[in-house]
């Protein structure tokens, strides 16, 4: 299965009582005039002083891969997660699927915000590079990237024919690629789910994510240069990018989850937020 494909499980938006933050959506519009949405918890601890954990899913997938990380961090911090354009509950806009517009809107997500702790995932991860080499770090106080490549050796897998699938038979290849990005097993109602919502966006536009016109060593150069605290959690599949990441830049933090899936998050809540709330400490 093609190594930087992203994906998320499908997650309610009613949180546990007594057990979870209380979790609840929200919107605003871009500079070129679309709607996007995302998820807030812990609302009351917006605060230009206190820390906030913003969240960004990969390819296709909505902010709602994230809700047990808004559950636990939206008990201590203000917490969000984005819907990128054509993704979750936000606008399937008609233009805007380039690597330059996805971080101008993650750029207008984080406006309000100071002091923030970003967290992108795969292809989420790619775009937060993307927004700090395009409008810098002000706004940061750390970088936490999951399971994606930063450029770093060895080179991941071309993805083989995987778009050439996707236009070919659309369903199918959209739920092995859900299927895939899990180490537990999931429902068939909430896989069905992830595919309905991944089909909003159009073939064409979800071909030119993948397709960004950047050599390797771009994302290298903006990882390696990051000049606030960052950790790189990985699964086995980039854990000779995230040895040699660190070899390049030292203070890089690395953690490589050896049994979960793509969706490592999803697939080890526990052990993922317990990793995140003790890396957010050091910021606060």
């Amino acid at each position: 299965m093609w190594r930087q494909c992203q994906c998320i499980a499908l997650l309610l938006i009613m949180a546990s009582p007594g057990t979870a933050a209380e979790v609840t959506r929200r919107s605003f519009q871009t500079s070129d005039k679309f709607a996007l949405s995302f998820l807030e918890a812990g609302s009351e601890r917006a605060d230009k002083k206190n820390l906030t954990i913003a969240l960004v899913p990969g390819w296709l997938m909505p902010a709602s891969i994230w809700r047990k990380q808004l559950d636990a961090f939206g008990q201590h911090y203000l917490t969000l997660a984005l819907d990128p354009r054509g993704q979750g509950e936000s606008q399937v806009a008609p233009v805007g699927y380039t690597a330059e517009r996805r971080a101008t809107d993650l750029h207008e997500f984080l406006a309000p915000r100071s002091h923030v702790l970003l967290i992108g995932w795969s292809l989420g991860a790619i775009e937060a590079l993307q927004y700090i080499q395009m409008f810098g770090t002000a706004r940061l106080s750390g970088l936490v990237l999951v399971d994606s490549s930063v450029g770093e050796e060895p080179a991941p897998g071309s993805g083989g024919t995987f778009k050439e699938s996707l236009r070919a038979n659309r369903d199918k290849t959209l739920h092995d690629f859900v299927r895939a990005i899990f180490a537990k097993p999931r429902s068939e109602k909430e896989l069905a789910e992830l595919v309905r919502g991944a089909k909003r966006m159009t073939v064409d536009d979800s071909v030119a994510l993948l397709d960004y016109p950047y050599e390797r060593a771009h994302w290298r150069s903006i990882a390696r240069a990051f000049d606030k605290p960052f950790l790189y959690v990985v699964t086995p599949q980039f854990e000779q990018q995230a040895v040699n990441l660190k070899k390049n830049r030292p203070a890089t933090q690395i953690e490589v989850f050896k049994k979960a899936g793509h969706a490592l998050f999803a697939d080890e809540p526990d052990r993922f937020n317990a990793l995140i709330e003790k890396f957010a400490k050091r910021l606060s």
